[in-house]
């Protein structure tokens, strides 16, 4: 996958987004550049990096490929953001499972899995967190099982700041704040929230508000802790309703989709150590609701 011929090294003298970087300093189309860029052609400190607003600081190296990829990885459902020889961080769709499930065989594993083969790795992609089918947003997958068994099981110590948007319903009132609560699930699989101890666990999350009007609110999510249908519930809690909840809305769709995104991601590197940020924009069709 990797054997190229030599890349050409620059070195960053004044911090900017990546893309910004590549388009002042490299010769070529912007197209050209941009497409590079893609198609896993530009590495950072060593590291492929595909984010076109990835922070650079003063002194990093990026490597530019002077020869092109063979397979380049395109799909409509999953967006390789970061890889590199221990993990891969993915920004995916709607309308697609984290990992296998039931008799749904559309699943982010499994088209990583494909890339891999097809790229000649031998290595398979392994889940680590989850997100709902319906939520879209930034995930992290591990390449090998001791990788993956460190992000599962230091997954609280590694992860650092992890946040949501969403689109709610109604106008929220509060310009932030914490809403605390158990979460447990019932026998139908509904998970019910309690102000007090239900036997199930802790579920903290911290939200702010950044636009709203009488119809939706956009909020922010950072959660403190990571349950199963968290931020769903705890907005079913707040008497604002994530839109598009089928499970635990009011009816309200008016994307048509479930109005929430995983935008920002930052964990410390589960082998290298290194600080890790990843923020993907707020979804397009969110922001237009309050035009």
């Amino acid at each position: 996958m990797y054997n190229r011929k030599e890349d050409e090294i620059y070195i960053v003298e004044k911090e900017m987004p990546l893309l910004e970087y590549l388009l002042k300093n490299i010769k070529g189309s912007n197209n050209k550049i941009k497409a590079t860029l893609k198609n896993h052609g530009i590495k950072v400190n060593g590291k492929i990096v595909t984010q076109f607003d990835y922070p650079l600081k003063k002194g990093m190296r990026i490597g530019v490929s002077q020869s092109k990829r063979n397979a380049s990885f395109k799909s409509r459902y999953v967006k390789v953001v970061y890889e590199d020889k221990w993990i891969m961080v993915i920004e995916k769709a709607t309308d697609i499972l984290s990992m296998a499930g039931g008799h749904r065989s559309l699943n982010v594993k499994s088209v990583l899995d494909d890339y891999l083969r097809k790229t000649h790795q031998k290595c398979n992609a392994h889940v680590v967190h989850r997100l709902d089918r319906d939520t879209s947003g930034l995930m992290v997958y591990a390449k090998d099982m001791e990788t993956e068994q460190i992000l599962e099981h230091e997954w609280h110590d590694i992860v650092f700041d992890r946040r949501y948007v969403a689109v709610v319903s109604g106008e929220m009132e509060r310009d932030e704040g914490t809403i605390e609560s158990w979460l447990k699930d019932d026998h139908n699989f509904i998970t019910q929230s309690s102000p007090v101890d239900n036997g199930g666990k802790q579920a903290i999350s911290h939200f702010k508000t950044l636009r709203r009007d009488v119809n939706y609110s956009l909020v922010e999510f950072r959660l403190e802790t990571g349950r199963k249908n968290q931020i769903r519930v705890h907005c079913l809690d707040l008497g604002h309703p994530v839109c598009g909840d089928m499970k635990y809305g009011n009816g309200n769709d008016p994307l048509h989709r479930l109005c929430l995104h995983a935008f920002r991601l930052c964990f410390w590197h589960p082998v290298t150590n290194e600080r890790m940020e990843f923020e993907t924009p707020i979804p397009t069709a969110f922001r237009q609701l309050f035009k």
